[in-house]
């Protein structure tokens, strides 16, 4: 597995990048690549293709690739843009980008597959590189594993469609919840089949369903930005509580979200005030404690704006004092 990193290491190039992608073929989601660079005096045995790993071995095996590596770069091509660009394109686009996220500059990639659309590198393409070359391998995983984590995350926001076990691929599963419940906003519109389930605008209204899309966008704006999903649409005593908990930066964040349709006034409005402030306070403390946390907490309200050519999305931390 380390044929190739030794053909350039012994031509004295130091910085060897092995690149990789995971999530080509899913009809939602992001494509991932990674980018790794490992030191000559590697030893990863257990290291292969990540198409042939376990997904437990492979979470274990992302962890030793961070500890062992010089530098691991990764990019992230979100669904917006594969519709716009098309998924070689998007692909390229996150190769590149992992590779710019590297702290050491390589001198020679390796690329699993055909010769990839990356100018100024030396490049050395790899028919199944994932299975020749360590390094490549290693990339493999840290992208699918990437990957994954950001579509367990998803399945949180859209629970139907069982995103945390096809992670995006067309199952049968995957096809019966396009057919039954339309696309969601992390689908991909210009693959078949989501292109013939697209929801319109007069679908989410008959279904009266804008309040949901709001917070479905406010959760993936809120992925993207980092933050791991915990609960959306919580409830206590059957009443729901909070459109969206989750964990950023070891703190749980309490998301209120409101929905406005351009032309209308304040629709759903449900923005924090002085008067709700111990309600969310109380409801707060005690989803801590039911779930046995110890950790400091915050509130947040994210405003949607529905009705144009896109939707536009801001998320803003609330200040709440308790009297």
């Amino acid at each position: 597995m380390l044929e190739y990193e030794i053909k350039y290491w012994s031509k004295n190039k130091q910085h060897i990048a092995g690149i990789d992608e995971a999530g080509r073929g899913p009809l939602a989601g992001p494509v991932v690549a990674a980018a790794v660079i490992f030191p000559h005096d590697i030893n990863l045995p257990e290291v292969n293709d990540s198409k042939k790993i376990s997904e437990k071995k492979r979470e274990r095996l992302y962890g030793e690739i961070y500890d062992s590596a010089i530098s691991i770069g990764i990019g992230i091509v979100y669904e917006k843009e594969i519709d716009k660009i098309n998924i070689l394109q998007a692909t390229y686009q996150a190769m590149r980008q992992s590779i710019g996220k590297l702290s050491v500059k390589p001198e020679v990639i390796l690329v699993d597959g055909n010769k990839a659309d990356i100018k100024h590198y030396e490049q050395d393409s790899i028919i199944d590189g994932d299975q020749k070359s360590l390094s490549i391998a290693a990339a493999s995983i840290i992208a699918k594993v990437t990957r994954d984590r950001i579509m367990r995350k998803y399945d949180i926001v859209f629970p139907k469609y069982g995103f945390a076990k096809h992670k995006g691929y067309g199952t049968k599963h995957h096809i019966e919840a396009l057919n039954n419940s339309k696309a969601t906003p992390i689908h991909r519109k210009s693959f078949k089949p989501v292109a013939n389930h697209l929801p319109t605008f007069e679908y989410y209204k008959r279904n009266h369903l804008f309040e949901s899309l709001g917070i479905q966008l406010v959760a993936c704006r809120m992925v993207r930005l980092g933050y791991e999903i915990l609960e959306t649409n919580y409830t206590t005593a059957g009443i729901r509580e909070v459109d969206i908990i989750s964990n950023f930066k070891n703190n749980v964040v309490f998301t209120e979200v409101r929905t406005q349709l351009i032309g209308s006034y304040n629709y759903n409005s449900k923005l924090i005030d002085s008067k709700k402030n111990e309600d969310y306070v109380n409801v707060a403390e005690l989803y801590l404690d039911s779930n046995k946390l110890n950790c400091e907490y915050r509130f947040e309200t994210g405003e949607v704006i529905l009705g144009g050519n896109s939707p536009k999305i801001k998320i803003v931390e609330n200040k709440i004092l308790v009297h």
